[in-house]
């Protein structure tokens, strides 16, 4: 950060370092993961307990600290952050004021224009550039449009607060300085969770208190999504991932499904990993946010798996779009036209590209398909198979949802069918014995990635229990081992988080 050589009690500062901390580097995002996080962490911890008996004080530093995260992550576009907070809390309150239906239906659609349209700009100007340019005979010429970190994430939470005012589920906040603390939280500002204001915002004022089992539950967070992101995802993505679906047409079809396989862990490996250090942070803090991943490749069906995957997602669209468009109250075949509709949607939401809205199709398509299999067969809703059944369920959920990913992760839909062409006219299995030999540590991270996904939940409890059980100092010992760990497996360069795109 910043030097001082000490000759004679002259102390020279190296403002060139120091300029580095407060200036916006696009290539050196600040993220969790980074080693100047840590140590960032560290000094916003100590003027955070100091801070502790003084509320107001102690909610504008983080406030603060909030934007100046987002700024590091997103240089001047910090002040989106502040259009949507300062336009949403005043809607809210004049929404709150008046008995008008027509009045409040209009508030909450302004709400929505400048949410989903600082969205569509960003995000799918080129989008719709691309597929319209051919209609008035123009050519297409990519706009330069830079797309501000987790634009997705916080202007969905903000959102979530006026429809939520507007259908009088929850009452708006008198305090300006306690909204833009709930939308700029920084432990889950750029990727994450979607944290619902009903479930966060009494938190806000309660008197800080942290005990040994939320500080020891933080540790745990932050020590097993660090592991995730920085020694799993991010080893197994520059080493083999990359390689593969950079150009899936020079590998034969077994290599391409590993790199199939090897992304499915890669990608949740990095958002989970990214949630369970915001859970593990913000616990620290004294706040509790909801767990947003839940073993998702244990997933017995697509919508079993929909309940396990980004789960402030998945319930976000449930609430905002799905019962909208009228949920299952209009008929069997409106409830599978919503799931659908839903799901493509929310595949647009991913990312300008049509192969996000392939991905968001496929899993709405399934998820259709299989409420009709279940009406069929007379099953309740909550019914789980067991045994064999479930064995083989299992499999078959996990390679559906391996599958949908091929679409997601290729830059191209071109690159797509490439990938499912090699994989069933080129496969080449006596190639087993030479790519496992060549890629033997990348396979032996994947199978410790499975392996701890796989394992049964009650194991993870009983770690968890442990590292809360442990004294201060051993939990020290533990992070500073993994941090060492990742210092040897990590990189020359800051790996972002996938989500960060989104």
């Amino acid at each position: 950060m910043w030097l001082f050589n000490k000759t004679d009690f002259d102390f020279n500062i190296d403002w060139g370092k120091l300029a580095e901390v407060f200036t916006y580097d696009p290539k050196q995002p600040m993220i969790f993961s980074s080693g100047f996080f840590l140590w960032l962490f560290l000094g916003f911890a100590f003027v955070y307990v100091l801070l502790r008996r003084k509320m107001t004080a102690r909610l504008l530093f983080v406030t603060l600290f909030s934007y100046y995260f987002y700024y590091k992550s997103s240089g001047i576009y910090f002040f989106l952050l502040g259009v949507v907070t300062v336009s949403d809390f005043c809607l809210a309150r004049i929404m709150a004021r008046t008995d008008d239906p027509f009045r409040r239906k209009l508030l909450v659609v302004i709400s929505l224009c400048i949410n989903l349209g600082l969205l569509v700009y960003f995000k799918y100007t080129n989008f719709f550039y691309e597929m319209l340019a051919p209609l008035w005979g123009g050519s297409f010429h990519a706009l330069d449009i830079f797309l501000p970190v987790g634009i997705s994430f916080f202007t969905f939470q903000s959102l979530s607060y006026t429809l939520d005012v507007y259908r009088g589920d929850l009452k708006p906040l008198d305090n300006l300085l306690d909204y833009a603390f709930y939308i700029s939280f920084f432990p889950q500002l750029v990727a994450g969770p979607i944290v619902r204001a009903r479930d966060f915002i009494p938190q806000i004022r309660r008197p800080l208190f942290v005990s040994a089992e939320m500080f020891g539950e933080g540790v745990f967070f932050i020590v097993s999504g660090l592991f995730k992101k920085a020694v799993i995802s991010d080893y197994i993505s520059i080493n083999f991932v990359e390689r593969i679906f950079d150009n899936p047409g020079l590998y034969s079809g077994l290599e391409n499904l590993f790199g199939i396989y090897g992304y499915a862990l890669q990608i949740y490996c990095d958002f989970s990993g990214y949630s369970d250090m915001a859970i593990g942070i913000a616990l620290l803090l004294g706040f509790r946010f909801p767990i947003n991943f839940n073993s998702p490749y244990k997933a017995d069906s697509v919508t079993d798996f929909w309940h396990r995957w980004h789960i402030s997602l998945s319930t976000w669209l449930r609430d905002y779009l799905y019962i909208s468009f009228g949920g299952n109250r209009r008929g069997r075949i409106r409830t599978y036209v919503n799931l659908l509709l839903t799901m493509l949607l929310g595949g647009l939401w991913h990312g300008a590209s049509w192969n996000f809205i392939v991905w968001g199709g496929l899993h709405g398509a399934a998820l259709a398909v299989h409420k009709y299999v279940r009406s069929v067969l007379g099953r309740a809703k909550q019914y789980r198979s067991t045994g064999i059944r479930r064995f083989f369920a299992v499999v078959l959920t996990f390679h559906f949802v391996c599958f949908c990913w091929i679409f997601f992760r290729n830059s191209t839909f071109e690159a797509s069918l490439t990938m499912i062409r090699q994989l069933f006219t080129s496969f080449h299995p006596e190639l087993i014995g030479q790519l496992l030999t060549g890629y033997w540590k990348v396979f032996a991270l994947m199978g410790i990635g499975y392996l701890l996904h796989w394992c049964p939940d009650k194991w993870q409890n009983t770690c968890c229990s442990v590292m809360t059980r442990l004294p201060l100092v051993g939990q020290a010992v533990v992070l500073i081992a993994l941090i060492y760990l990742v210092i040897q497996v990590k990189s020359s360069d800051i790996q972002p988080f996938i989500y960060f795109q989104f």
